[in-house]
């Protein structure tokens, strides 16, 4: 397996990925498939931001990815960001979640940031075990904020934490 940083060339097999989990899941609080230029758009956006976008290959096909940013828009929160990560149904139980969240703390780590924040869907007993795993911890959840599939959806919010200095300036995502 590897992992890299996306090139404009994986939006495609990204939008794949998110158009499935749109579609059947209740991983996107999404209900339309997002068009390539829609997806394009978020890949640029990202860019301009600093924000890595990482990929998982395996036999050269891209299988995952994962993103961050910044939990929210108000400069209090510059060191808080919150993550993704979606892996492709054929790629599932094969380790490419974990290579992805450890990518994505190390460059957090690396750019100076304090608190990594998952969203994850209450009924996702899968992705909830996953972070526990890397020691995320459950803070609160939001009963009944999504609405997908003719049932409300209850949203856990899990942080992790890492010790920075503040004087730490966050400087554009390194290359893997």
């Amino acid at each position: 397996m590897n992992i890299r940083f996306a090139e404009t060339k994986d939006v495609a097999k990204i939008l794949d990925i998110v158009n499935y989990e749109i579609l059947n899941t209740t991983v996107i609080y999404d209900y339309k498939e997002r068009s390539y230029e829609y997806q394009l758009n978020w890949f640029e956006q990202k860019e301009q931001a600093n924000m890595p976008v990482i990929v998982a290959e395996i036999d050269g096909e891209v299988v995952g990815f994962g993103s961050y940013g910044i939990f929210r828009p108000w400069e209090a929160y510059k060191y808080s960001i919150e993550h993704s990560i979606y892996v492709s149904r054929e790629a599932r139980a094969k380790g490419v979640g974990k290579q992805l969240l450890t990518e994505l703390i190390t460059l957090a780590k690396a750019n100076g940031y304090h608190t990594m924040i998952a969203g994850v869907d209450a009924s996702n007993a899968g992705s909830i075990a996953f972070h526990k795993q890397f020691g995320f911890v459950e803070i609160g959840i939001f009963k009944a904020v999504g609405y997908k599939f003719d049932t409300w959806l209850d949203l856990n919010f899990f942080t992790a934490y890492f010790k920075i200095s503040i004087l730490n300036k966050i400087t554009k995502v390194k290359d893997i």
